[in-house]
């Protein structure tokens, strides 16, 4: 909330990049909101978030929405960092406020489609055969068609958007070393942009990979509720634990941070600065 309030008060709005910032608090609030209710389900009722219930649709519903809506926000953060960087990509397409919205809404659309299906009726309410036994009453396939690509994409975008963003700073680096001019600025604007990047693929890694490999297990399990408590479900528990500190960390990385600047080669007298 404090993020979101900070964009809406400050005169960046229009910047394309601040309205992705501002929709990521924003799927951010919806996991937490979700993380939340599921929350006091368990205390009023532990036993419908293992084995099952009408109940839990609606949360795990809007909880799988803001996961993959914070999923899609990210990798559009990244692919607009590197258009910003990227000269080449910079001429042919520039990123204005219209885009933004627009990535916005579809995000939103496709994470609603995607995450509302157990809500139009592919769920395992009326049948065993293929439920999930981490996240009853949804079907282990519906479980992996919405997290296998989704999250592959959460590592897979940010990991090569933000290489080609350092590597392109490398490459400048060596052109004003080759002008003669200082590179100590670009140097340190190169580091901070390499740890930044990698905070930000290392954080997706650690909150989505256990989610991940629940799911794969959920798949490949064939015994019954009751065989896996307590272990697998405390696992669950820490999995869900980890989204939630993506929603701490996100602002931390995305809002804080979010002010890089590497100087270009633009003269051979005085490097102008640019943010990235």
């Amino acid at each position: 909330c404090t993020v979101i309030f900070t964009r809406l008060a400050t005169r960046d709005l229009h910047k394309p990049i601040s309205i992705l910032f501002c929709n990521l608090a924003v799927s951010d609030l919806f996991t937490s909101f979700s993380g939340f209710w599921i929350s006091m389900l368990f205390i009023t009722d532990p036993d419908i978030t293992i084995f099952g219930s009408r109940d839990m649709l609606a949360p795990y519903a809007l909880y799988t929405t803001s996961i993959l809506s914070t999923i899609y926000n990210l990798v559009s953060i990244g692919i607009e960092r590197y258009l910003a960087v990227a000269e080449s990509m910079r001429a042919r397409f520039r990123l204005a406020r219209t885009h933004s919205i627009a990535v916005v809404l579809v995000s939103w659309v496709l994470a609603f489609f995607l995450g509302c299906l157990p809500l139009m009726g592919w769920n395992c309410l009326h049948a065993e055969q293929n439920i999930s036994v981490l996240y009853s009453p949804f079907c282990v396939n519906y479980l992996v068609l919405v997290t296998m690509p989704n999250v592959v994409l959460a590592f897979l975008v940010p990991l090569f958007t933000y290489l080609r963003i350092i590597i392109i700073l490398r490459k400048r680096k060596l052109r004003m070393q080759a002008c003669g001019q200082a590179t100590g600025t670009y140097k340190s604007a190169e580091t901070q942009v390499a740890r930044t990047s990698i905070s930000i693929w290392l954080l997706a890694l650690v909150s989505y990979a256990p989610f991940l490999a629940g799911v794969i297990f959920d798949a490949t399990n064939q015994r019954c509720h009751t065989d896996l408590y307590p272990s697998v479900y405390i696992f669950r528990n820490c999995t869900a634990m980890l989204i939630t500190i993506t929603c701490l960390g996100n602002p931390l990385l995305y809002t804080l941070r979010a002010k890089l600047r590497a100087p270009r080669c633009l003269s051979a007298q005085r490097p102008r600065a640019c943010a990235i």
